[in-house]
């Protein structure tokens, strides 16, 4: 259980990170003299970073050791958010929060391929996986929360700070119980040209996105970035499929679980990562609440979310993952639609609580199957390799989300800033994440198999060895 709980608690602060901040940016652009293309920076700079190294920190939890990555990763994130804290310039913030998304780059996929080969079997492995996801969920709603608190009573650089208790824990945690593993004998040459490639081509396409709202999505900039990440990323999949021990094998792909639940989770947190950023503005620029109320508005979310994390973990020991999936995908595509509903002249109680309650059971009805049915039918040998394509997608996603549906609301408020314009443009980018959750539940239907082959009712997750038509050993050449 303490495997559990380093790995619960380390996903716990890397999902934080996704949210605490973004209350305090105010503060931190008053404190540090940030200009306002700088500041987004802070955000963005974390997203750019984690999500373009998360595949090869995946596949070097493989290659070195799950427990060497894990607390490596859980270092790199704590020293430099103690760096962030310490921040007196603006470069210094932006360079500490690259420094977070390069250690939560390896400790997530670390985190989720320690659960995976640590919970074998089918109820306990999915129940493990429901407690890391939800322990995800936390983190994301609770980021909100905190950073608001934080801010406003204590100061924004707690929101870097505050990391650091909870680093120590999961490292203390992850030393008592994650046992060492034995160096291996022979290590295999790490595919460097295929993670040069990986982290250049997901770089440049979050790159591409999050500047399409300062550059304009048909910019000559945008569409020569977004040009040129397509190009790298189809030569990382030439380079994969040719490699003797790639970043990411292209038959791991084959999967249907694989495959269906890496879209499926693309899509739920493209939506659902951007449904936080709508509804936190929507808070403090239309009702007109203050940071620490507004956090405190997402704390129905966060309880929700939970207690239905709990009910898709015994649907999916059960039965499966896909049970729980369609109808949580579909819970949260009615509950954002529900919310793209919001009234410049709205309250909490009227145009948020509810909303609230049902997009939560949706979303914690996902993300716990998700995860196990994205490491579905996985060897153990490829565990981090699947974990980090799993958070890649769901970090990818939600960053992507967020900056293409912010720049779809900028464009249609245009210059107004008077409420009612404000509530128009959030509305609209809330009708848009309800129809990706929709997309989410027919991808969950038409992909996802009912069940997987030669598997009993008691025991669908388990870690047999994917079958697929790539049947070349690791190791060798092709």
């Amino acid at each position: 259980m303490a495997v559990l709980a380093a790995a619960a608690v380390a996903q716990f602060v890397v999902a934080l990170d996704m949210a605490v901040v973004n209350i305090a940016l105010p503060a931190i652009r008053t404190a540090l003299g940030f200009d306002p293309l700088g500041l987004s920076w802070v955000v963005h700079v974390y997203a750019l970073t984690f999500g373009g190294f998360l595949l090869l920190g995946g596949r070097a939890c493989d290659l070195y050791g799950r427990r060497r990555l894990f607390v490596a990763g859980l270092v790199v994130f704590g020293i430099c958010s103690l760096a962030g804290g310490l921040a007196q310039e603006p470069w210094q913030l932006v360079a500490a929060r690259a420094g977070q998304g390069l250690g939560a780059a390896a400790a997530a996929p670390a985190a989720l391929a320690l659960l995976t080969t640590t919970f074998t079997d089918g109820p306990r492995r999915v129940r493990a996986l429901g407690v890391w996801s939800g322990m995800n969920a936390v983190g994301g709603a609770s980021g909100v929360l905190v950073g608001g608190v934080l801010t406003q009573y204590v100061g924004w650089r707690w929101v870097m700070l505050i990391n650091l208790p909870i680093v120590a824990t999961a490292l203390v945690l992850a030393f008592a119980a994650v046992p060492a593993e034995p160096r291996p004998v022979r290590r295999e040459r790490p595919d460097v040209l295929g993670a040069v490639l990986a982290t250049g081509g997901t770089g440049l396409l979050v790159f591409a996105v999050v500047r399409a709202d300062v550059q304009g999505w048909l910019s000559a900039r945008t569409l020569s970035t977004l040009g040129a990440a397509t190009v790298v990323l189809v030569v990382f999949g030439f380079v994969e499929s040719r490699a003797p021990a790639p970043l990411l094998r292209l038959g791991l792909l084959r999967s249907r679980w694989v495959a269906g639940a890496n879209a499926l989770v693309f899509l739920a947190a493209a939506g659902q990562f951007t449904a936080f950023y709508f509804i936190s503005l929507y808070l403090q620029q239309v009702l007109g609440l203050g940071a620490a109320a507004t956090g405190a508005a997402f704390l129905p979310f966060s309880v929700c979310s939970v207690a239905a994390t709990l009910v898709a973990t015994r649907i999916t020991a059960a039965r499966s993952p896909r049970a729980s999936l369609v109808p949580g995908a579909l819970f949260a595509a009615v509950g954002l639609a529900w919310f793209a509903r919001i009234s410049p002249h709205g309250g909490f109680l009227t145009d948020v609580l509810g909303p609230s309650l049902v997009t939560s059971v949706g979303i914690g009805l996902v993300f716990a199957p998700a995860a196990a049915a994205a490491t579905t039918g996985v060897r153990a040998g490829e565990a981090g390799m699947a974990s980090g394509l799993f958070n890649s997608a769901r970090q990818l996603g939600g960053c992507l989300g967020v900056a293409t549906l912010a720049t779809v609301a900028a464009h249609h408020t245009g210059t107004a800033t008077d409420p009612g314009a404000l509530n128009a443009g959030y509305a609209l980018g809330l009708a848009v994440t309800a129809a990706l959750l929709l997309l989410a539940a027919v991808v969950a239907i038409c992909v996802l198999p009912r069940r997987p082959s030669g598997t009993g009712s008691s025991a669908p997750h388990s870690a047999a060895p994917v079958i697929d038509t790539d049947t070349r050993m690791e190791g060798t050449p092709s």
